[in-house]
């Protein structure tokens, strides 16, 4: 046998086999949809991580294109465009789309529930994951936790706020349940995109506007327009975020595209709780040092007063919806163990740390 013909043939053989992995890695390009600002920290940035992710975790397999909220679709109707097909993927807040999918209000947030640790166990061990993606398939969609603001901040007055009477008759931009608690004590609410709640208040469209935390509200730059920064909130304790994958799109997958955007949407959930949990803390900071914030907490005459206004409206909630009402009970009955077991717990830790360090 020709010595050089079987040497060439090898050749082949390897080349074949090294260009083998190329032609079977068929690319496909993917839009990821935001509902938020592109750059902004958090939630934008960490949309835009998420994306990246995907793509190198896939090895380009599936080569990810993030679009910022407005860039390609407008800000609220992230999942009507992933579910319908005009985008394959979003990143959002679930609660932007109750009006079309009632019960998916309980996988962001409710007023007085969750804590971001405690939702983010619900989703994951107490069969939040199956409600959500019983919930999102008949509109199209596939649902993961991609993360978590942790507690909110009640939002940027114009004026102090001393006791109820204040907010009497105040327009407010809020979003979530939080807008039929508000109303119900006096308040007109709105629910205006991220990008256009400076402009908002600047104008006084507003006379107030909670977005998300003191990170994320330095960024929009709210309080060079309503100097009176309230918190907790009362209506976002722990709220989440959610990738969203086009079901027909998922259903297409193979098992290992599968596993690469779960994975992906887990570590972007964990970084991007952390990114908070540390950017938070450091901007309060700066908040009242730097920017002259005057920082401080609802008169309790307002505390009793949405409590009891946001027990009507969680109660109201779900009447109607023979889903939400079943996602209802499974998510307030771990509410109420939560707070049983935070008030032995974190919540005593936190007073107690404060008192050492003399906060």
């Amino acid at each position: 046998m020709d010595r050089r013909r079987i040497l060439q043939g090898a050749a082949v053989g390897v080349a074949g086999a090294l260009a083998a992995p190329a032609v079977a890695r068929a690319e496909r390009v993917l839009k990821l949809v935001g509902a938020f600002p592109r750059g902004l920290p958090g939630v934008g940035v960490n949309a835009e991580r998420l994306a990246e992710r995907i793509t190198a975790l896939s090895d380009g397999r599936l080569n990810v294109k993030y679009f910022g909220g407005g860039e390609l679709v407008p800000p609220f109707a992230v999942n009507d465009a992933v579910g319908t097909g005009a985008a394959d993927l979003g990143h959002t807040a679930s609660y932007f789309a109750a009006g079309k999918i009632r019960s998916a209000m309980y996988f962001t947030t409710f007023p007085y529930g969750l804590s971001a640790a405690e939702l983010s166990g619900w989703i994951r061990f107490g069969g939040g994951q199956q409600l959500w993606d019983a919930a999102y398939a008949e509109h199209g969609l596939k649902p993961f936790y991609a993360g978590n603001s942790g507690t909110q901040a009640g939002g940027w007055f114009r004026k102090e706020i001393n006791s109820m009477e204040d907010l009497v008759g105040l327009k407010m931009r809020i979003a979530g349940l939080g807008g039929d608690v508000m109303k119900k004590i006096g308040v007109t609410t709105v629910n205006t995109p991220p990008g256009e709640i400076f402009t908002s208040l600047q104008t006084g469209v507003v006379d107030a506007a909670e977005f998300v935390g003191p990170w994320n509200d330095i960024a929009l730059g709210l309080y060079k327009v309503a100097p009176h920064y309230y918190m907790p909130a009362f209506h976002e304790p722990g709220p989440g975020l959610e990738c969203i994958v086009n079901l027909d799109l998922w259903d297409d997958l193979s098992e290992a595209d599968r596993v690469v955007i779960k994975a992906a949407a887990d570590a972007t959930a964990d970084e991007t709780t952390a990114d908070y949990a540390y950017h938070n803390v450091r901007t309060l900071t700066d908040m009242v040092e730097k920017f002259g914030v005057t920082v401080g907490a609802f008169p309790d005459d307002v505390v009793a007063a949405l409590g009891e206004a946001a027990k009507e409206a969680i109660a109201e909630y779900p009447k109607g919806d023979t889903f939400s009402e079943q996602v209802h009970e499974a998510y307030f009955e771990y509410v109420r163990q939560c707070a049983a077991y935070g008030a032995a717990m974190e919540g005593r830790m936190y007073a107690e740390r404060a008192a050492v360090w003399g906060v």
